[in-house]
């Protein structure tokens, strides 16, 4: 059985979050090159029995994770679009409280865009284009299939466009970090930037693993939607959406599973999702893996947890 660690983390603009058990930490990297730490606690939105309700904790793990994410990426920006001088005048010009508020109604407007355009771009979008084989008169299991394959395709293409744009470049030079950071940790190594920069960039938690496995499940249950002979569209599209959380949960329980087990046949399947993250992660430079060592240090003891495993180098 694989060791593995419960801290997870994410990229952001010029930073890294990380979050373990009830805390969270955003270090980022400031236009002056010092780097800037928060620490805050986390609470999930689930109830406390959810977490023993296989697939159910995974709707609400999607929704946390999607809700700090955009939190911390909000946060982050602020340094990567400003230097020293606007800082300290956004300080002295801003009233807190006021500020506050706009921080929620930006979060709440951007969690909707986002969760729409996904929506939208991967489900709405395949299955409006496969939907016009219907039209001229095709079996509804060549529109499954063409709608399955469509939603394979949306998906490469997307991953492929972003990753050539040059500030996404560097996020995932810093999920590559991330990644490094966790590696290294649950190698037994001690957490420096050397030991970070040999680590492998690639890891089986990741959210991109997640996103994969979330497109193959959909393609899988989509298919079998298209056989069940539903005729309205409308109720095509609702099931379809009401599908989506159940698909995370899912998604989440393989990767829960994938992170924590050596089983050949689980790392088989693992390994479709590693091989993307070659396309979503790059190799970080050593102040990049300084800026992971922060987040993760602000909020996992590490050399405890690898003396606990008896991992220790």
């Amino acid at each position: 059985m694989q060791r593995s660690s419960n801290i997870g983390g994410q990229a952001v603009m010029e930073g890294i979050m990380m979050r373990n058990g009830g805390t969270y930490s955003v270090a980022v990297r400031k236009p002056d090159h010092t780097i800037e730490l928060k620490t805050e606690p986390y609470k999930s939105l689930a109830p406390k029995w959810v977490g023993k309700v296989p697939i159910v904790r995974g709707m609400f793990a999607f929704v946390d994770s999607l809700r700090l994410g955009i939190g911390s990426l909000m946060w982050s920006a602020e340094f990567a679009a400003e230097d020293e001088e606007e800082e300290e005048e956004k300080k002295e010009e801003k009233d807190p409280e006021k500020e506050a508020k706009e921080w929620k109604i930006i979060m709440t407007i951007t969690m909707i865009v986002s969760i729409g355009f996904s929506v939208g771009l991967f489900v709405v979008l395949p299955y409006l284009l496969s939907s016009l084989l219907r039209r001229i008169g095709a079996h509804e299991i060549l529109v499954s299939v063409t709608e399955a394959l469509l939603r394979v395709v949306i998906f490469m293409l997307y991953m492929f466009l972003i990753s050539r744009m040059k500030d996404i470049q560097r996020v995932f030079s810093y999920h590559g970090a991330e990644h490094k950071c966790i590696n290294c940790i649950e190698s037994g190594l001690d957490l420096n930037v050397e030991n970070v920069l040999k680590s492998s960039r690639r890891h089986k938690r990741c959210g991109t693993s997640f996103l994969l496995i979330v497109i193959v499940i959909s393609v899988i249950a989509f298919l079998f939607i298209g056989l069940l002979g539903i005729t309205s569209p409308l109720w095509r599209f609702l099931v379809r959406i009401i599908l989506i959380p159940v698909i995370a949960g899912v998604a989440f329980e393989f990767l829960r599973l994938a992170g924590a087990s050596d089983n050949p046949v689980v790392c088989t399947l693992a390994k479709p999702g590693l091989a993307l993250q070659g396309l979503v992660t790059r190799e970080p430079d050593a102040e990049m893996a300084e800026v992971a060592i922060a987040a993760v240090n602000a909020v996992f003891d590490w050399k405890a947890w690898q003396q606990e495993q008896g991992i220790r180098s």
